[in-house]
This record gives C-alpha cells, sequence and structure tokens, in this order.
C-alpha cells in the first residue's frame, strides 16, 4: 500500500472513532418534517440546478445517510465546507434541528424500496477501474458505493453526476474564503488526479443504481 493510501486509511479509523463519540443528540423524524422549509426549495425540485460555483444539479439528500447529512451540515456551519448558501442555511439550525432534519430526509422516500445489489451491476471501464482502485474508493463507500463503511459517510451510487464532479474539485480548492472543503481524507483523494479524471470517476458512479432520490414536495407539483 503506497504512503497516500496508509495515511487515507488511518484518517479513516480516526474519523470513525470519533464519529461513535459525537452520537450524543437524537433524531425526531416527525420534527424534521417541520423544520425543512430552508431545504426543499432546492432539494425538493426534480433537476433543480445551482449556479454555484458552477452549473450543477443540487444533491439527491432524500435516502441519504442521516448521520452524513448531519456531518455535512455541521461542517457548512463550522466553515469547513465553504458554501455561501449553505453555510447561511446551517448556521441557523440548532445541534436538534440538523439531527432531525437528518433523520427526516434519511427515510424520506425510501418506503418500499427494493435492496441494493452487493456490487454494481454496471462495470467501469478499464481506465475507472483503475482510478477507483488509485483512490481506494470502495474501502470507504463500500463495494457498492451505497454501503459506507461509517454512517457519516454518503451513499454516492446513483447521485448527480455533475455534483459529485463539483463536489471532487471542492477538496482541491485552497485559499478560497467561499469555496472547498477542509476533509483531510478526501482531499488526500481528490489531489492524486486531474479534473479530467474526477470527471470520468463522477460519470461511473453517478450512473449506478443507487438508494438515492428527489421526492418533489406537493407544492412545487
Amino acid at each position: 500500500m503506497n504512503k497516500t493510501l496508509t495515511t487515507i486509511f488511518a484518517l479513516a479509523v480516526a474519523s470513525v472513532t470519533a464519529f461513535s463519540h459525537a452520537q450524543e443528540v437524537k433524531g425526531d423524524v416527525k420534527a424534521g418534517e417541520k423544520k425543512i422549509a430552508m431545504c426543499i426549495g432546492c432539494h425538493g425540485i426534480v433537476g433543480y440546478q445551482a449556479s454555484f460555483p458552477e452549473i450543477h444539479k443540487v444533491p439527491m439528500i432524500s435516502g441519504q445517510s442521516g448521520a452524513y447529512i448531519s456531518s455535512a451540515l455541521d461542517a457548512y456551519r463550522k466553515g469547513d465546507r465553504k458554501h455561501p448558501t449553505m453555510r447561511g442555511i446551517a448556521d441557523s439550525l440548532t445541534d436538534q434541528d440538523i439531527t432531525d432534519v437528518s433523520a427526516y430526509y434519511a427515510q424520506h422516500g425510501k418506503a418500499g424500496a427494493a435492496e441494493l445489489p452487493a456490487k454494481p451491476k454496471r462495470e467501469p471501464s478499464v481506465q475507472v477501474a483503475e482510478l477507483l482502485k488509485k483512490g481506494a474508493c470502495v474501502s470507504c463507500h463500500g463495494d457498492n458505493f451505497a454501503k459506507p463503511i461509517d454512517p457519516s459517510y454518503p451513499h454516492i451510487a446513483g447521485q448527480h453526476a455533475d455534483y459529485l464532479f463539483v463536489a471532487l474539485k471542492s477538496y482541491k480548492a485552497e485559499k478560497n474564503p467561499n469555496l472547498g472543503r477542509s476533509n483531510a481524507i478526501m482531499a488526500g483523494v481528490a489531489k492524486q488526479f486531474t479534473n479530467a479524471e474526477l470527471k470520468a470517476l463522477a460519470n461511473y458512479v453517478g450512473s449506478l443504481e443507487g438508494d438515492m432520490h428527489t421526492v418533489p414536495q406537493s407544492r412545487f407539483r
């Protein structure tokens, strides 16, 4: 195993350990349903696109890991994720709000959903297979990219490819007050690749069967 991957795995273990000690606030699905007014205007519209830092579909969060949503919102609130809109929204939320909203979206749209296969039905190209191996992506996100080793890591199978590409690039951004994500694990992975390689990875993972959805809110139908 090369030095970069050894460091990544060490950081992943540390992250899992830290997360296991951080589960104090319990989420309430019913309470969360009453707190999503600022979420549905983007995440509740099928095909909705954001324009910062470039045009891309907003991520699907219905069916995403609740622990990951909590972790992401907390990172925006702390400034570890630099995105003006999401920072403003996260700043308005308490710890209880975050866990309630996360609990709501974790189960949203999952009723009656079929179990995903253990591995993707679609095989990657030779090039993408090598990139996945180089990044050791399955070691954290699981063989089907929807069963991560820790609940604070995201499901990524089937996520919008253009969003995945923007997210991956953000881990490479430095010294930009409005753009970037401070995550040593993902920064170590992303900086190994060119943007063209990141796009190839995003396109493949985004093409897979996933367990996330955009569930339209009745007011937007």
